[in-house]
């Protein structure tokens, strides 16, 4: 029987801190759409080979399958979605070199994330600025037609569309058109130490009190929470709320499943110290039983194995279908 269900792809970089922004944005709903949709689901550490905020103590390869065994301890179920290394599977990079010749240099040159990095280094390397064409060959590999991202990777589903766009008007219909689904509660977290920005990855790294990472323990959340940014008053008042206390009572909507007026109302008129002391034992609570399952997953490494092998056979299965028809459409093939 054919699998009718909408395919969804999406990925993770192995580096930075994961935090409760990554489950509440992308994890969670990974795990909530498993059964209606066709989900693949990358630990992208091609991609992180770009990236300055990698554990210096590990190797990306360990980094990659502590992302992976998270992607499990959150929910995702094997049998349910496709779990792979991108690294593992060849057809990544092969198809994004071939876009490469296609994609136009200014193309590149305007995405916001490539200006906003390259400012930040002197040296900037040529990956950097190519990343979006292997995000966009990540995607198109497996005709996703939807991609659950955050709100600041909407411009780079945007380029694979055109990407896909310019090779079918040029050569025929090889690839379908994928559709960002951008998440609500998780596009909304951030920084504890500054909630005007998101939480970041590389933030966390070197300040522990920048955000919450999805296995700390409960000493360090609840430490972490005590110390969050708040409003200048001292009692919450829900309607004329800065942004501290907003963004502490959506992470509190976000795990609690209440709504926001049911949130309001809990907290409304309250002192600061009663949200903080409600949200923090409601992490504690929740992230719990992923960071026990997380251990486990780490110290059985050869179900890890199996099962990121199994994905990468059936994304090398699915990949190299496309690459063949994408070398006969070029005349790569005679």
């Amino acid at each position: 029987m054919t699998d009718k269900r909408l395919r969804s792809f999406s990925g993770i970089q192995p580096s930075g801190k994961i935090h409760i922004g990554n489950y509440t944005g992308a994890l969670k709903p990974w795990v909530d759409a498993q059964d209606e949709v066709d989900g693949i689901y990358c630990v992208v550490d091609l991609h992180a080979l770009t990236a300055s905020d990698r554990e210096p103590r590990k190797s990306v390869g360990e980094q990659s399958r502590e992302v992976a065994a998270l992607y499990l301890a959150c929910g995702l179920d094997p049998k349910a979605s496709t779990i792979f290394l991108q690294s593992e599977v060849w057809t990544h990079p092969y198809l994004s070199w071939v876009f490469e010749t296609q994609v136009p240099l200014g193309w590149l040159t305007r995405m916001t994330q490539f200006k906003s990095k390259a400012n930040e280094t002197d040296s900037v390397p040529t990956a950097l600025l190519t990343y979006p064409v292997l995000q966009a060959a990540d995607i198109l590999l497996y005709d996703a037609e939807i991609v659950p991202v955050g709100e600041d990777q909407k411009q780079h589903i945007e380029i694979a569309r055109d990407i896909a766009q310019r090779f079918n008007s040029t050569y025929g219909s090889a690839f379908v058109l994928p559709e960002p689904k951008i998440g609500v509660h998780g596009s909304r977290i951030m920084a504890l130490d500054e909630p005007t920005v998101k939480m970041s990855k590389s933030r966390a790294l070197v300040n522990r009190g920048h955000s919450i990472g999805i296995t700390d323990d409960p000493d360090a959340i609840s430490r972490t929470i005590r110390r969050a940014v708040t409003d200048s008053g001292t009692s919450v008042d829900v309607q004329n709320a800065g942004a501290g206390i907003r963004n502490l009572l959506n992470i509190y909507r976000s795990f609690s499943g209440e709504s926001d007026q049911e949130a309001s109302a809990r907290f409304d008129g309250k002192g600061y110290g009663v949200l903080k002391n409600e949200l923090a034992e409601l992490l504690v609570d929740a992230l719990a039983p992923i960071r026990s399952e997380y251990q486990r997953l780490l110290a059985e490494r050869l179900y890890l194995n199996d099962v990121l092998n199994e994905g990468q056979e059936r994304a090398f299965r699915l990949s190299t279908e496309k690459v063949a028809c994408v070398l006969e459409i070029l005349g790569l093939r005679g």
